[in-house]
């Protein structure tokens, strides 16, 4: 080792002779001029040498990504017949497969027939959404001033990721009814106010707050709270667990924000009772969500009831329908109507949670494929949204695309499942593997036990195709 640095230690200085003696220069390696003789600058106006760089890599490739050539048909119908005749789908089914470039259907079988869909409903919600409210939409918590000198009112806007105390960080960035409390108690404190009244108003959201298609369980399971525009932490008890729910989540929310007013200084009166906020009323302290488009993404990756729910009542308040079950699905139609789905899509809630609801595969592969289009940007979070096969959501619990047929397309599916008694269905976008992205549902709601593995494998042969 020794011997090695000395020989490489005389190497350098003789280097540094001959470069010394000779006027040796990086030019002569790049046979550029050399850097003592001045260059010629370009003429005003006149256009610079180019820099001659690497040729296009990507020249020789015949289409752009994502548009790349048609899988064969003869072939995808072959092979999505076969697994559709699978008996782990039972008696109804359908499925469509379309391509989102040009809208062009590739395969179909009972494609126009409305199946129950579950949370797949979330798509149709979600979609009409971003289209009536636009992507950068937020929904604002306030607090104003009430009719009476000292009194306060805490208006909800329909956002049930409003976070509570004890909530902890998570995404999307949720407001925060702790900084709402500190805001309101800084501008009472300017005004010199340190005692307060205080009431709360919920009455965005109007009519009932449980759909009629609802199970008697699904609250006291935690799948979903009551409808209400003031509700925190989606209305559960401790944000940590999915259940217990609590049964009147505005009055729970009004009762936090008071301690959280004592907290900074401001007496609260021991009577919180809802109220209806002053027209005008000047306001004391505001938060907001998260972006609407961040809010789709959360809603479909988690597949979130309380805010699929709250999403169908704020399109409605957009579109000048009541804020209620009946004027949300009333609303989403319109909306579909104008993007060009009119048919076959029937509504009892936003979410997917009704056995009510009723959607084609067709309609659903539809509102996927324009959230994947060019023409549609505003829609993008519908298709961002859906889990990733293998990764994220309700495709990344391990249970998911494991089968020898399907776990191979990991990662290469996005979709949105859905789920209840005897009703399995799967509705996303992939890219073959000629780079064509193509759409597809598959619906099947007459299951006798579980018809997931068989959906992973239609969704599969798509991406393989």
């Amino acid at each position: 080792m020794l011997t090695t640095l000395a020989v490489l230690q005389v190497v350098t200085i003789v280097i540094g002779v001959y470069a010394m003696t000779t006027d040796f220069s990086l030019s002569a390696l790049t046979s550029g001029s050399s850097p003592t003789k001045p260059t010629a600058s370009p003429a005003e106006g006149s256009s610079p040498v180019p820099v001659v760089t690497a040729g296009p890599v990507l020249a020789r490739l015949p289409v752009r990504s994502g548009d790349g050539p048609l899988p064969t048909k003869g072939t995808l119908t072959r092979q999505l017949a076969s697994a559709l005749g699978d008996k782990a789908l039972g008696g109804r089914v359908g499925a469509v497969v379309i391509d989102t470039t040009t809208g062009e259907q590739l395969f179909a079988a009972g494609a126009d027939t409305a199946v129950t869909p579950a949370s797949t409903t979330k798509i149709i919600t979600c979609a009409a959404a971003l289209a009536s409210l636009g992507p950068d939409a937020r929904l604002s918590t306030r607090v104003v001033q009430g009719a009476k000198p000292g009194a306060v009112v805490l208006v909800g806007g329909g956002d049930p990721l409003l976070a509570g105390p004890a909530a902890r960080p998570d995404y999307p960035k949720q407001a925060s009814l702790a900084t709402l409390a500190a805001r309101t108690a800084a501008t009472l404190k300017a005004q010199g106010v340190r005692k307060v009244t205080l009431s709360y108003d919920a009455s965005l959201f109007t009519g009932r707050t449980k759909a009629l298609g609802w199970k008697p369980n699904y609250i006291p399971d935690g799948e979903v709270a009551p409808v209400h525009a003031l509700t925190m932490d989606v209305g559960r008890q401790d944000p940590r667990f999915r259940a217990p729910r609590v049964p009147d989540p505005a009055q729970y929310a009004a009762d936090a924000f008071a301690r959280l007013l004592g907290k900074r200084g401001i007496a609260v009166a021991k009577s919180v009772r809802p109220a209806k906020a002053p027209a005008g009323a000047a306001e004391l302290g505001r938060v907001d969500s998260a972006p609407l488009y961040a809010l789709v993404e959360h809603t479909l990756t988690r597949s979130d009831n309380d805010m699929a729910e709250a999403l169908l009542r704020h399109v409605a308040i957009k579109e000048g329908r009541p804020a209620t079950f009946e004027g949300g699905a009333q609303a989403v139609s319109a909306v579909m109507q104008r993007l060009g789905i009119a048919q076959n899509v029937t509504l009892d809630d936003g979410s997917g949670l009704s056995i009510r609801n009723r959607i084609s595969p067709n309609a659903l592969a539809k509102a996927v494929a324009l959230a994947g289009s060019a023409g549609h940007p505003g829609l993008r979070a519908v298709a961002t949204g859906m889990p990733i096969a293998g990764f994220s959501g309700t495709l990344g619990n391990g249970q998911r695309f494991t089968s020898r047929d399907s776990k191979g397309q990991v990662g290469l599916v996005r979709a949105k499942t859905g789920t209840l008694n005897h009703v399995n269905t799967l509705a996303g976008l992939t890219t073959t593997k000629d780079g064509r992205v193509l759409t597809f549902a598959f619906m099947a709601d007459r299951v006798p036990v579980n018809a997931e593995p068989v959906l992973d494998r239609l969704a599969a042969i798509v991406a393989r195709s």
